[in-house]
């Protein structure tokens, strides 16, 4: 439903300039989350920050957005939240609940090992988010949506790294047990 102060015309013209909108499944997010040590939830934030940017047309810099996620996060959720009611989600999620819960995962980092890695985890609480963004943007026809059927390159590399990491990580918790 476009804005009560845009014709029709305004708001296709306004969508025709949006750069096509990739989205991916649940479970490559859920993948992508943990392999990435729960960082991929960050170029997420800063693509749903670029999507509303280029939507609304706001003077917002989406990276800088992304990169103080305790900070914007609460804001992008609630933009999440109304864009999809009003494209017909069922949004029965909290914005206080779901960014209480990832500001204290992600706070949990400071633990010791190994309970830091409880962390990772803090991706959860953008799960619905997640999910009602890409349900509101495959019901906004006016968009180009690209539904990515397999890994990117950069995902490709992000995989990597992390799976090396992750063995790193598994291999000195090993070797701290055999040490002592």
């Amino acid at each position: 439903m476009p804005d009560a102060g845009r014709t029709l015309e305004e708001t296709a013209v306004q969508n025709a300039a949006m750069q096509a909108q990739k989205i991916i499944s649940l479970n490559k997010f859920i993948f992508l989350s943990v392999i990435s040590f729960g960082l991929y939830p960050i170029w997420w934030m800063f693509e749903a920050w670029r999507f509303f940017m280029q939507k609304d047309r706001l003077d917002i810099m989406p990276a800088a957005r992304a990169v103080f996620a305790l900070i914007f996060l609460y804001r992008l959720l609630d933009e999440i939240k109304d864009y999809a009611e009003q494209r017909g989600a069922a949004c029965d999620f909290s914005t206080g609940f779901l960014y209480g819960g990832f500001l204290i995962l992600s706070l949990l980092a400071r633990l010791p090992d190994p309970y830091w890695l409880v962390s990772v985890f803090a991706f959860i609480f953008l799960i619905p988010a997640f999910q009602a963004l890409n349900h509101a943007k495959r019901n906004t026809h006016e968009l180009n949506i690209i539904e990515a059927r397999s890994f990117s390159i950069p995902q490709i590399l992000l995989i990597i790294i992390g799976a090396i990491f992750w063995l790193l990580l598994f291999a000195a918790f090993i070797l701290s047990d055999q040490l002592q």
